[in-house]
């Protein structure tokens, strides 16, 4: 069983993450188009370089705070029961071992881009990536709170978007000059955001389908045909929040050109040149 908070919290850094990955993307590639390489995390310009690294201070510090709300807070430190792990808190340390992942992966990029200590290429950095999605995926698909019913359906559907995370990282690693590759991680990473948010909202805030309700920590339906209105009702919302990101990368794929066009992208894109 989950909380508004608990998918609220890190549905907001991954949703920035995204979104700041996407725009980065877009403005590279229409920049320079034949020196693009996929990017693990982006560089945040201006300020005299002062806030180049936000970005993977924010996936850092956001996954430690996170990891010690589960691991400190939601425990009440109650760690051991009889010599062994307290089985009322197994969620809260799986979900902490996610989040150490995440906030292993930054610290290590923040080593690798700032020190000489383990300077690592762009490619291993990827594969470190996926090891943190990989994770996560296995926390939500072996997860020992058994989802049941239109919970179950929801975190289903974000195994999905999680693995679409793993694929597109990993193939960053494999193909590091593909615009297409490193554009998908990043609306990959926004989709996760967005279904977090979208979760908390349907099943633990104000958007309960008609016929569901929460009680006594678990989703219940009054109806076999209640649930699958939820479940058609998730098809849907995963269907509009995929439009509006595809919407928003034209968008923002359009205003990059209008200011960072570089003409050589015409070329590039239809793979032909006009002789005289």
């Amino acid at each position: 069983m989950g909380s508004f908070k608990g998918h609220a919290l890190p549905g907001t850094l991954f949703l920035i993450v995204g979104l700041w990955h996407i725009w980065s993307s877009v403005v590279r590639y229409v920049s320079d188009p034949k020196s693009f390489r996929v990017r693990v995390w982006s560089p945040v310009p201006g300020f005299g370089g002062k806030v180049k690294y936000l970005e993977l201070y924010l996936i850092a510090v956001g996954a430690f705070i996170d990891m010690c709300i589960e691991l400190l807070y939601s425990t009440h430190l109650k760690f051991f029961v009889n010599g062994v792990l307290n089985p009322s808190h197994m969620n809260d340390f799986e979900h902490s071992g996610m989040l150490m992942m995440f906030f292993i992966f930054g610290v290590i990029v923040l080593l690798s881009e700032k020190t000489s200590i383990v300077p690592l290429p762009e490619g291993a950095l990827c594969l470190i990536a996926a090891t943190a999605f990989t994770a996560e995926y296995l926390l939500f698909y072996f997860h020992s709170t058994t989802h049941k019913g239109l919970e179950g359906y929801y975190h289903i559907l974000l195994v999905l978007l999680v693995g679409l995370c793993i694929i597109s990282t990993v193939a960053g690693a494999l193909i590091p000059t593909s615009f297409p590759v490193d554009l998908c991680s990043g609306i990959a990473i926004t989709l996760q955001g967005l279904w977090f948010y979208q979760t908390a909202f349907t099943l633990y805030g104000p958007s309960m389908p008609d016929g569901c309700r929460l009680k006594d920590g678990m989703i219940m339906c009054r109806s076999p045909d209640s649930q699958v209105r939820g479940e058609l009702l998730a098809n849907f919302q995963l269907f509009s929040l995929v439009l509006g990101v595809l919407v928003l990368v034209a968008g923002c794929y359009g205003f990059a050109w209008s200011r960072y066009g570089n003409s050589d992208s015409d070329s590039l894109e239809t793979g032909t040149t006009i002789d005289g």
